[in-house]
C-alpha cells in the first residue's frame, strides 16, 4: 500500500476517472451535526484565505481506496474501501456552490462539474466522478444532473445538499460570487486528506476491518455486509438488488443487526453475543460443515434466508402487520412488554408456522407460554438476569420429539427456568407490592390483560384511552380509609399496618383516566367517580359495598388474596399449571373465583403454566 497526503482537487482533479463505493457500503450516514462541524471548518479556512495565510490547513481524514475489478487504463476506476461519507459530502458541497452561482456564473458552475463531478465524455454510470452505492445512486445523480429538487426530497443525500444551500444562502453577503468561489477553493484545497492506494494483490476487506474505529464508528451490520459482498464478486450486483436493497429499505441498521444476529442464534449458536455476531458469522463461513468455505451461492442463499426472515422479525416489531388476530394480539402485548429477551424464541416460532411445522392456534398457544413466563415471573419478583440466556437456548435446545408448542411449555418449564407455578403466583397476589415491581408499562399492561379478560362486547381501546394506575385504597389514606380498615385488620396488627401490607398489591389496583378526581377520596366518592367507567373492572368496585381485607372478590372486599382473588381471573390470564404431563386432575375455579356463574373463560382453558413438577 502507498499512502500520502493530498487535497481534494488534487484527488479528482487532472483526468477521466472514478470513484466507485462498493455496494457493500452503507448508504450516506452524516447527519446535520456533522455537517454543521464541516461548514466551521469550512469558514474557517475560508477567512484563513482571505487573510492571506496558507500555512495552516485542516486534515479531514482518511480516503482508502483500492483499485475496481473493472479498471482500464484509459478510464481508471477505484473502490473507496473508506472515506466515502467524506468524499460524497464534500462533492455534495460543490454540486450546491455550482448551483448557487450556475445564474450569475455558469462558466464557474461548468467549470466546477468538469473539474470535480463529472466525465463529461462519458454515459450513464460513467457520467459520475463518483458513484455512490446503490440505494444513494438515484438521489445523488439527480443532484449531479439538477433534476427538480421535488424528485430528490426525503434522504440523507437530498438532506446534505439542502444544507450546503442554506448556508451558502447566508454566508453570500454580496452581489459577487467572489465570497462563495473563496468557500469552493478552501473545500478543494485547504481540507487535507491522507489517501491510502492498495494494490491490486492487497487483502481490502482486512483493511476495511482495520478502519473500523474512524469516521461513523461502523456497526456490526456493516462489517458483515461488507465482508458477505466482497464474497460475491461476480454475484453482487444481483444479490444486493434483488434481496439486500428491499432488507435494507424495511428494516434500520440496527434491526438489520438484530436480525443477522438472531439468525445466527436459529442456526444453533446460543452463545454468541450480539457484539460479536462479525466474528462469528465469519468463522461460519469460513469453516462450513465440512470443514471448507462457503462458496457464492452458500452465501447467496445466506441473504436469501435473510431476506425471507425479515419478514417475520418485522412482525415481532411491527405486530400490525400480523394477519392472525390471535398471534397479532400475543405479538402486540410482548412489544409493548418491550420483550427483546423473547426475540429468539419469537422468530423460532414464526419461522416454524411458515415452515408448516404449526397453524395460527399452536403459535398463538407457543406463544401465550412465552407471555406466561414473563408476566409471572415478573409478579412473582423472579430475577430477569439470566433472561437472555434462557430464550437464546431455545433455537438449540427445543425437544424435537414433541409439537412446537409443548417443546416450548416442556422446556420453559424446567426448574432452572424458575417458571412460577399457580401456588406461587396466588402466595404473591395476595401479598406482594406488585406496584412497585417491573416496569411502569409491564404494570399497566398486566392491568390492561385482566381488563381484557372479561370479554367485554364493547372492550376499551386502550392505544387511545389515557389510562394511568390508581390506588383504590390510596396511598395516603383519610380518617374514612382508617375507620374501614380496622374492620379487616388481623390479630395484632393496626389499621397501619394493613394499610402498608396492602397498599400496593394488585387487589388495590386498577386503571383509570380520572385518576386526579379519584385523588385520596372516601371509598364512597370513589364508587360515584367509577360508576360510569367504561371498564369492567371499575364497574364492579362501584358496585361494592366496602373495600375491605379477609374476603375476596367478586365479595366487597379488597382481601388479602387480592381483589380478584388468586382465582381464574389472575392466575389464568397467564396460566394455570397443567396436569396432562403428571395425569392429575386439572385445576379447577373454586366457585368463590369464578368469573360469572357456572363458566370459566376461554382464557383459562387456552392459556397455562409450567409443566407441574412431580
Amino acid at each position: 500500500m502507498q499512502a500520502k497526503e493530498t487535497v481534494f482537487a488534487d484527488l479528482m482533479q487532472g483526468r477521466t476517472q472514478q470513484f466507485q463505493v462498493p455496494l457493500y457500503q452503507r448508504t450516506y450516514s452524516w447527519s446535520e451535526k456533522q455537517l454543521a462541524q464541516l461548514w466551521n471548518d469550512i469558514l474557517e479556512q475560508t477567512e484563513l484565505l482571505d487573510s492571506g495565510a496558507s500555512e495552516s490547513t485542516h486534515f479531514l481524514g482518511s480516503v482508502v481506496l483500492a483499485p475496481s475489478p473493472q479498471n482500464e487504463a484509459t478510464f481508471p476506476r477505484w473502490l473507496v474501501v473508506d472515506g466515502q461519507q467524506r468524499l460524497t459530502t464534500l462533492s455534495l458541497a460543490l454540486v450546491a456552490i455550482r448551483d448557487h452561482i450556475t445564474g450569475g456564473k455558469p462558466d464557474e458552475a461548468e467549470r466546477i462539474d468538469e473539474e470535480y463531478l463529472i466525465n463529461k465524455r462519458k454515459h450513464g454510470d460513467e457520467y459520475f466522478r463518483l458513484l455512490p452505492t446503490q440505494a444513494d445512486r438515484p438521489q445523488f445523480a439527480a443532484h449531479i444532473r439538477s433534476l427538480p429538487a421535488e424528485q430528490t426530497a426525503g434522504d440523507r443525500v437530498a438532506s446534505a445538499y439542502r444544507f450546503f444551500r442554506r448556508k451558502l444562502v447566508e454566508a453570500d453577503d454580496a452581489a459577487s460570487t467572489k465570497g462563495i468561489l473563496r468557500i469552493e477553493q478552501a473545500i478543494t484545497s485547504r481540507l487535507t486528506l491522507v489517501v491510502v492506494s492498495a494494490e491490486r494483490g492487497d487483502n481490502v476487506h482486512r483493511i476495511f476491518e482495520s478502519l473500523n474505529n474512524t469516521g461513523l464508528k461502523l456497526s456490526q451490520a456493516d462489517l458483515l455486509r461488507n465482508y458477505l459482498f466482497m464474497r460475491l464478486p461476480t454475484r453482487g450486483e444481483r444479490v444486493y438488488e434483488t434481496y439486500w436493497l428491499p432488507l435494507q429499505a424495511s428494516l434500520t441498521n440496527d434491526e438489520l443487526e438484530q436480525l443477522m444476529w438472531l439468525q445466527l442464534v436459529l442456526d444453533g449458536d446460543d452463545r454468541v453475543r450480539r457484539q460479536d455476531l462479525y466474528a462469528a458469522q465469519q468463522k461460519h463461513f469460513e469453516n462450513g460443515e465440512t470443514g471448507e468455505a462457503r462458496t457464492e451461492a452458500d452465501i447467496e442463499d445466506y441473504i436469501k434466508e435473510l431476506h425471507r426472515r425479515s419478514a417475520h422479525f418485522r412482525k415481532m416489531i411491527h405486530p400490525a402487520e400480523e394477519s392472525a388476530p390471535t398471534v397479532r394480539g400475543h405479538l402486540r402485548r410482548l412489544h409493548d412488554w418491550q420483550a427483546v429477551v423473547t426475540y429468539p424464541a419469537l422468530m423460532l416460532l414464526l419461522d416454524r408456522r411458515a415452515r408448516g411445522e404449526l397453524d395460527d392456534d399452536e403459535t398463538a398457544r407457543a406463544l401465550s407460554y412465552v407471555e406466561s413466563f414473563l408476566v409471572r415471573r415478573t409478579v412473582c419478583r423472579v430475577a430477569t438476569n439470566n433472561l437472555n440466556r434462557i430464550f437464546q437456548a431455545v433455537p438449540a435446545q427445543l425437544p424435537r420429539d414433541v409439537p412446537v408448542a409443548d417443546g416450548l411449555r416442556q422446556l420453559l418449564s424446567a426448574d432452572n427456568r424458575q417458571w412460577p407455578d399457580d401456588e406461587e403466583l396466588r402466595e404473591k397476589i395476595r401479598s406482594a407490592p406488585f406496584y412497585q415491581y417491573g416496569r411502569p408499562n409491564q404494570r399497566k399492561l398486566v392491568l390492561q390483560r385482566l381488563e381484557e379478560s372479561y370479554e367485554h362486547p364493547e372492550p376499551v381501546d386502550f392505544d387511545a384511552a389515557q389510562l394511568t394506575i390508581e390506588h383504590v385504597m390510596p396511598q395516603s389514606p383519610g380518617d374514612e380509609w382508617m375507620q374501614m380498615l380496622k374492620t379487616g385488620t388481623a390479630e395484632g396488627e393496626s389499621p397501619e399496618d394493613l394499610h402498608s401490607r396492602l397498599q400496593h398489591t394488585l387487589g388495590n389496583l386498577t386503571l383509570t383516566g380520572v385518576n386526579a378526581e379519584l385523588s385520596n377520596h372516601p371509598f364512597e366518592r370513589k364508587q360515584g367517580l367509577l360508576h360510569g367507567s367504561h371498564l369492567e373492572m371499575n364497574r364492579r368496585i362501584a358496585a361494592t359495598e366496602r373495600w375491605a381485607a379477609r374476603r375476596s372478590w367478586p365479595a366487597p372486599t379488597i382481601s388479602p388474596t387480592g381483589r380478584f382473588g388468586c382465582g381464574p381471573r389472575r392466575c389464568a390470564a397467564w396460566g394455570g399449571q397443567s396436569a396432562a404431563a403428571t395425569g392429575a386432575s386439572p385445576t379447577r375455579c373454586s366457585p368463590r373465583f369464578r368469573m360469572a356463574p357456572g363458566r370459566r373463560t376461554e382464557i383459562w382453558q387456552r392459556m397455562s403454566g409450567p409443566v407441574p413438577r412431580p
